[in-house]
């Protein structure tokens, strides 16, 4: 729905169009002129005025990484071939491993390891006494990727909700969001799938789940507030640091 809604690009052969952008934009960043004669691009576009640009700017920086938020086992092997870093959201420590392995696949393709590959899951943060009650911030979020971020057929983010388990939630999920009844769909999301992919309770709790990305492998992980106000939103933030000092993983 966002490509064909949003872009104008049809939704067909994503591996093959990933990888070709990939290859386009590491030409752009290098700043040489660019060309490209691929199945899905072409530049300049043939038969037309258009030349050979390049990039004006001078990059601060002479090696860009690129991420990609991938979430299918195939992509998931593409992002370990061609990109340096993943953009990963609803992960859970404990499950981590299952993607890993096929980022780590993709990596072997090329000769590379997970060594420098930057693993950088968004977490929705709450920080509060009760997890249950931090959970209710989420669930608006998590309704809308798992119920509205796509059509009934092809919704990659309930599809991920399904793999983790939560079949029947996903569907009804999907069903009541699909239906404009956005208060029902809240409602479905279990609270064990957000607790499972947030950080939710007091410092020491949050504090442990941090221990736990890391040792599953994250090496950056960005976290998403809900505060209302910006006062908030930064003693969130100082919270979330404390609980860093405290898990002993930071730098």
């Amino acid at each position: 729905q966002v490509s064909e809604g949003w872009y104008g690009v049809a939704f067909d052969k994503p591996l093959a169009r990933t990888r070709e952008y990939v290859d386009i934009v590491r030409k752009v960043l290098s700043r040489k002129t660019v060309t490209h004669d691929g199945t899905h691009y072409q530049l300049p576009l043939p038969g037309g005025p258009g030349k050979p640009l390049k990039l004006s700017l001078q990059p601060h920086r002479s090696d860009i990484p690129l991420y990609l938020a991938s979430i299918g086992p195939k992509n998931l092997e593409l992002t370990g071939e061609v990109a340096d870093g993943w953009l990963a959201i609803f992960l859970e420590p404990e499950s981590a491993h299952e993607h890993l392995s096929k980022i780590a696949a993709g990596r072997a393709k090329v000769g590379k390891t997970m060594e420098g590959f930057d693993v950088a899951p968004a977490v929705p943060l709450v920080i509060g006494d009760d997890p249950q009650m931090c959970a209710e911030w989420v669930r608006g979020y998590a309704s809308l990727y798992i119920g509205g971020m796509g059509s009934k057929e092809q919704n990659f983010y309930n599809r991920l909700a399904i793999q983790m388990g939560y079949g029947e939630a996903a569907d009804a999920v999907q069903d009541h969001f699909l239906n404009k009844r956005y208060r029902e769909a809240m409602e479905a999301v279990p609270f064990d799938f957000v607790d499972r992919t947030s950080l939710l309770g007091p410092v020491d709790r949050i504090a442990d789940r941090l221990k736990a990305y890391a040792e599953a492998g994250v090496t950056t992980l960005s976290v998403i507030v809900f505060d209302s106000d910006v006062e908030d939103g930064v003693a969130t933030l100082r919270s979330v640091a404390e609980a860093l000092d405290r898990s002993g993983v930071g730098e």
